[in-house]
């Protein structure tokens, strides 16, 4: 199959802080899929992760052997092309799967673009930063359905 290009960004409000990851995908024929997700309460560079694991694993789920990777997050690119050492424990886990899913394909490219040729990565990212906020101030019931259902007295 055919390469693909993804827009990849994440961002927390307070760092830590309510986070998501936004993802568009564009394939060789121009068509587009968007990918966006709340991740609860993390970094923005654990946000940046998520999305890149995101597009990732789209891109093998689907068949595509290679990848274009379009990211604002200077430190995430530079890591990943082994520029910078992954220092922080809490992202570690996150790089390493990602090489893991890198070494699944047979090309990927890291790109790091100003935030301006990246906005509807961020435009999907904020999205996902809404949908956790959200969910902070509206938690489901703890049994996961409504009150009163399934609790013991």
């Amino acid at each position: 199959m055919s390469a693909v290009t993804a827009h990849v960004d994440g961002g927390a409000r307070g760092n830590p802080g309510p986070a998501g990851y936004g993802v568009r995908i564009t394939r060789d024929d121009g068509s587009v899929v968007d990918l966006k997700a709340s991740i609860g309460i993390a970094t923005n560079n654990v946000a940046e992760y998520n999305g890149l694991l995101a597009a990732l694993t789209w891109t093998i789920d689907h068949g595509h052997r290679e990848l274009h990777i379009r990211a604002d997050s200077e430190l995430l690119v530079k890591q990943m092309r082994g520029e910078y050492k992954v220092k922080n424990p809490g992202l570690q886990p996150l790089a390493a799967r990602a090489r893991a899913l890198v070494s699944q394909l047979d090309q990927v490219r890291f790109e790091h673009v100003r935030r301006e040729h990246n906005k509807d990565a961020d435009r999907l990212s904020n999205v996902g930063m809404d949908e956790a906020e959200e969910a902070l101030r509206n938690p489901p019931p703890p049994n996961g359905g409504p009150p009163g259902q399934g609790e013991l007295f």
